[in-house]
């Protein structure tokens, strides 16, 4: 028994095995790092050369849409922690404003310059740690959006809840197909129709494969 890709969608993943099992079956799989995940048999796809492949979810409900989500969660999480701090060493580069007035030189000779100039180095410090963490912060935000992008683009397929939101994509993707091939002048550029035709063939396609597992 083991996890194969479907052939006709490399990010789904189908059960090929011997044995034969009923929908709702739970099944123990183990990965190649020995790790142990439940799977709920969904459908029986085919059968080939004595071997069975069927469409599963996960007991713990964890899928393509549900991993990447995390991984945005977990992106803006790190970005506001990383604010947070940076914010903080902002907040104790201030140190001495009150005691030391702004542009006031190092008095050198006086008793005051080694304290002197130790705050201006702690500070300079703060104010790298503030401009570093805020740093992370924006790439924590870039990564957070570029993984937003890649959910919205790719329309993951491994749980049967795709189907409903498939269906409503198509449907959209259509009016704006018919939209375009009526009104020519309300095309935004000249392969505007072309494009809306690709995205409702793309979306057909996709939603074929989905019906194919969880239809």
């Amino acid at each position: 028994m083991k996890l194969i890709k479907y052939y006709s969608s490399p990010k789904v993943f189908v059960l090929e095995t011997e044995k034969n099992f009923k929908k709702e079956d739970i099944v123990e799989y183990t990965t190649k790092y020995g790790k142990v995940i439940e799977l709920i048999v969904y459908k029986l796809i085919k059968s080939i050369n004595g071997l069975n492949y069927y469409s599963y979810t996960r007991v713990d409900g964890k899928n393509r849409k549900t991993i990447l989500e995390a991984k945005i969660e977990k992106r803006k999480d790190w970005a506001e922690c990383s604010e947070k701090k940076s914010d903080e060493y902002y907040q104790a580069s201030k140190e001495g404003r009150d005691l030391i007035p702004f542009g006031q030189p190092i008095l050198v000779g006086h008793h005051s310059e080694g304290g002197h100039r130790a705050l201006i180095d702690r500070n300079h410090k703060r104010m790298d740690k503030c401009v570093e963490f805020s740093q992370k912060a924006k790439n924590h935000i870039l990564k957070a959006k570029n993984l937003e992008y890649k959910l919205k683009k790719e329309l993951p397929i491994d749980t049967p809840d795709c189907l409903e939101e498939l269906r409503e994509q198509l449907n959209d993707a259509k009016e704006v197909h018919k939209f375009y091939k009526e009104n020519k002048e309300a095309r935004e550029h000249a392969f505007s129709l072309t494009y809306a035709n690709k995205k409702v063939k793309d979306l057909t396609k996709r939603l074929q494969i989905a019906e194919n597992l969880w239809g």
